[in-house]
């Protein structure tokens, strides 16, 4: 999955849209290792048919915000809708020991956010949940968080069922970490970034792995504001 570069982009056609957006949250992402599939219980959301080359894809039926309810970094008790409520958001479903794509993603968007003003720059947030809890601790995002990506981002742990229910309300597949032959422990998930609006509250643009700092950079001013990239 990682070596088809701008595979999201090139599927953004006016083929089966709804379908575009199920195939992307059932593609799960072993971070260093192969890809597999989930069991076909994630929802369908509709997309923009787009033929040009974006990043962005624009749902036509935006994602409800999942109602979470995880851990901090702090420790604390972090109410995703209440927190997050009237501020562009963006949602990512990872795991710290990620060799590549998950540091990658935070990192992407950390570059962008340093370009944004500086009104901009407080007003985003950014939420990185954790898809592997058992260790993943609040401490070891706390520690990990800002030398990926960026101090003022969100991380969140907790029971795992919750949060995969989470991240399949989002279309997004994860699977509980497993230990491979040789004793490294991978985590499967879906790759995808889901931005919510300021206005709505709603998953209304979804980002694919290959999204770059200058996709971000140049479509979270709109983001913030709640418009279409």
């Amino acid at each position: 999955m990682h070596n088809q570069k701008r595979s999201g982009r090139a599927r953004r056609t006016s083929l089966a849209a709804a379908a575009l957006v199920a195939a992307a949250g059932l593609t799960l992402t072993a971070c260093g290792g192969g890809s597999d599939a989930a069991k076909g219980d994630s929802p369908v959301a509709d997309v923009s048919a787009d033929t040009s080359d974006k990043a962005a894809t624009v749902l036509d039926r935006p994602f409800t915000k999942p109602d979470l309810v995880l851990t901090d970094t702090q420790g604390k008790k972090f109410d995703l809708r209440e927190r997050t409520k009237g501020k562009p958001t963006l949602i990512y479903f990872g795991y710290t020991h990620c060799p590549d794509v998950c540091p990658l993603t935070m990192s992407n968007i950390a570059i962008a956010k340093k370009k944004l003003s500086k009104a901009d720059q407080d007003k985003l947030q950014v939420v990185f949940v954790t898809t592997d809890p058992d260790r993943d601790t609040p401490a070891e995002l706390g520690k990990w968080l800002p030398a990926a990506g960026d101090p003022s981002f969100t991380g969140l742990t907790g029971a795992f069922p919750a949060i995969q229910a989470g991240a399949r309300q989002l279309g997004i597949g994860i699977d509980p970490a497993k230990k491979e032959k040789d004793g490294s422990v991978v985590s499967m998930h879906g790759a995808q970034v889901i931005a919510f609006s300021p206005k709505t509250d709603q998953g209304y643009v979804l980002y694919g792995e290959d999204t770059t700092a200058d996709d971000y950079a140049k479509d979270l001013p709109k983001i913030i504001k709640g418009e279409n990239p």
